[in-house]
C-alpha cells in the first residue's frame, strides 16, 4: 500500500528557518499582514516575502493558491512557497493550502502555520496530495520528504489530525485498489486484500461461487460467468458498537469490457476502475478500523470479471435474482446493477441493517448529467440523504441530489420478466437508481452513490493527482461519525 508522507507537528522554532532544509512555506493573509514567522522568513530574504505579495500576482490569487521563491539569499531552502491564507481559513482552504505545499514541494518541507487556526487541516490536504502511484514503475521513485508542522499547540493538532490521518490511510487504499490494472487486481487478489484488513481487527468473510449460488445469486454470477476469474462477494465487519449495523454495499467489477455488448475500444482501459464502488468501501472499512470507530459498520463488496466468451450471459436471456425477481439482460454491459441487486438482498436478509448505502462506477449518464465536479446522490430518506450531502459538503467532495419517481418505473417493463435491466438513453442514472430500489426492502434508509464521475479522473484534482481519487472515504466515514457512532 502507497504510504502517508511522513509528517510532524512541531512547536513553532523561528530561529531555525535559516537552516531548514529542502522548502519553507509561510502563510500570508489576503490583507498582506505577516505573521511574525512571515516577518522572520522576509528578513532572511532580504525582503522577497514582501515583494511577492505587493505584487499585481498576490491580487489574482485564490485562498490556498501559492506564489514560489526560487533559491532564497540567506537561507539554506532551496525554495520558500508563500501561500495566501487567512488566519482563520475553511476547511477546505486550509486543505487546498496544503494541498498546494504537496503539489510544489517533493523534498523535506517546514510549514509555517504558527498563526493559522487549522493545522491539523492544512496537514490532511497535504498528505492526500502527496499521494504517487508507482508501483508499476521500474524506475526507483523517491519517497516525499518529511513534512514539519510548526505551529502554536503541535499537541492538539496532532490529536485532531489523527482521525483525519486514518481517513487519509483509507483514501489511498481505495486509490490503490482502483489505480490497479485488472491482470493485477483480479477478483482472487482483490479478495485477498480485503482480507488483509482482519489485522486491523476488521472480520472478513470471502463466498465463493457455490455458496453463491446456493444463495440464489443468478443474476451476479451471470455477470462473471463469461471469465475465468471466480466471481466472489467479500463482507466486511467493523463491531465498534452494538446497533443494528449501516450496510456499505460496492460493486466490484474489476474489469468491464462490456460483456457481449463489447464497449468501443477506446477508452476501454479505464474499465479497470470499474471496481471504484468496491474500493470506497474498502477504503471506508479501514479508516473505521484505525481509528476504532464506536460504530457498527458492514460492508460488503461483489467482485466479479464482465467478459465476452462462449460461456458469456447474452443480450437476451433471462436471469433470477436472489431477492426471487426475474431480469431480463437488454444491454450485458448494463451489468453493475445486477451485481448490486443479490448482494444488497443478501445484506438486508443477513444484517437487517439500519440503513444501507450502494456505491458503484454506474452509468455513462451520471458523467453527463453532472461531469467530474459531483456523485449523483439519489434516496429514498430525506434524513439520510440530508446528513450525507452535509456530511460531503463538510469534506469538500462534489455530491448532488437526484430525483427518483414511479414514473421512471415504466421504462423497465419487460415483456417477458419481472424487468430489463436497462431503460434506453433518457434518464439513464436515474432508471439505474430505480432498477436498484426494486431491492431496497421496505423500510430500509437507502443511499445510491452513482460515481462514474468521480471515482477516476483524467487530471489533477485539488487532493489529488491524476487517476483514482478516494472519493467518498471521507464523506462516509465522517456520516459514520455524525450519525451513527455511539
Amino acid at each position: 500500500m502507497t504510504a502517508l508522507r511522513q509528517l510532524e507537528f512541531r512547536a513553532t522554532d523561528l530561529d531555525m528557518l535559516a537552516e531548514a532544509p529542502g522548502w519553507v512555506a509561510v502563510f500570508v493573509p489576503a490583507d498582506r499582514k505577516m505573521s511574525p514567522g512571515a516577518r522572520r522568513l522576509n528578513r532572511l530574504t532580504k525582503g522577497a516575502v514582501a515583494r511577492a505579495v505587493d505584487g499585481d500576482a498576490w491580487d489574482k490569487t485564490k485562498p490556498g493558491d501559492s506564489l514560489r521563491l526560487n533559491f532564497p539569499a540567506g537561507m539554506a531552502a532551496e525554495a520558500v512557497l508563500v501561500i495566501k491564507l487567512d488566519r482563520r481559513p475553511s476547511a477546505a482552504e486550509a486543505r487546498k493550502a496544503g494541498a498546494a505545499i504537496a503539489a510544489a514541494a517533493d523534498k523535506p518541507v517546514t510549514v509555517l502555520a504558527e498563526s493559522v487556526s487549522r493545522p491539523a487541516d492544512i496537514a490532511l490536504g497535504l498528505a492526500l496530495r502527496s499521494y504517487a502511484f508507482s508501483d508499476h514503475k521500474t524506475e526507483e521513485t523517491k519517497t516525499p520528504g518529511k513534512a514539519v508542522v510548526m505551529c502554536s499547540r503541535p499537541d492538539d493538532a496532532k490529536q485532531a489530525a489523527a482521525p483525519m490521518m486514518a481517513a487519509a490511510q483509507g483514501a489511498f487504499f481505495t486509490r490503490d485498489l482502483v489505480n490497479e490494472p485488472a491482470n493485477v487486481l483480479t477478483t482472487t487478489e482483490f479478495a485477498s486484500r480485503l482480507q488483509g484488513l482482519s489485522e486491523l481487527g476488521v472480520e472478513v468473510k470471502v463466498l465463493e461461487e457455490p455458496e453463491l449460488a446456493k444463495l440464489g445469486m443468478g443474476a451476479l454470477l451471470a455477470v462473471g460467468q463469461g471469465s475465468e476469474a471466480p466471481s466472489k462477494v467479500v463482507v466486511m465487519r467493523w463491531k465498534g458498537a452494538k446497533d443494528a449495523p449501516l450496510a456499505l454495499v460496492g460493486k466490484g467489477v474489476v474489469f468491464d469490457t462490456g460483456g457481449i455488448s463489447l464497449k468501443p475500444a477506446a477508452g476501454m482501459e479505464d474499465m479497470t476502475m470499474d471496481m471504484g464502488g468496491a474500493g470506497v468501501v474498502a477504503g471506508v472499512m479501514k479508516t473505521l478500523a484505525l481509528r476504532k470507530a464506536k460504530a457498527h459498520v458492514v460492508g460488503i463488496v461483489g467482485l466479479v470479471e464482465n467478459m465476452p466468451s462462449g460461456n458469456a450471459q447474452r443480450p437476451g436471456d433471462i436471469v433470477r435474482s436472489m431477492k426471487g425477481d426475474t431480469i431480463e439482460v437488454i444491454n450485458t454491459d448494463a451489468e453493475g446493477r445486477l451485481v448490486l441487486a443479490d448482494i444488497m438482498w443478501h445484506v438486508q436478509e443477513a444484517e437487517k441493517p439500519a440503513a444501507m448505502i450502494d456505491l458503484a462506477t454506474l452509468t455513462g449518464a451520471c458523467i453527463i448529467a453532472l461531469g467530474h465536479e459531483n456523485a449523483a446522490v439519489f434516496s429514498n430518506d430525506d434524513g439520510l440523504a440530508g446528513d450525507f450531502l452535509k456530511a460531503a459538503q463538510t469534506e469538500g467532495e462534489g455530491a448532488w441530489r437526484m430525483p427518483l419517481a414511479p414514473a421512471y418505473d415504466e421504462m423497465l417493463k419487460s415483456p417477458l420478466a419481472d424487468m430489463k435491466n436497462v431503460g434506453g438513453r433518457p434518464a439513464g442514472a436515474i432508471t439505474a437508481a430505480q432498477f436498484l430500489q426494486r431491492f431496497v426492502k421496505e423500510g430500509t434508509p437507502w443511499i445510491h452513490l452513482d460515481i462514474a464521475g468521480v471515482a477516476h479522473i483524467a487530471k489533477d484534482t485539488v487532493l489529488a493527482p491524476q487517476g483514482a481519487t478516494g472519493w467518498g472515504v471521507l464523506s462516509l466515514d465522517r456520516l459514520v461519525r455524525d450519525r451513527f457512532e455511539s
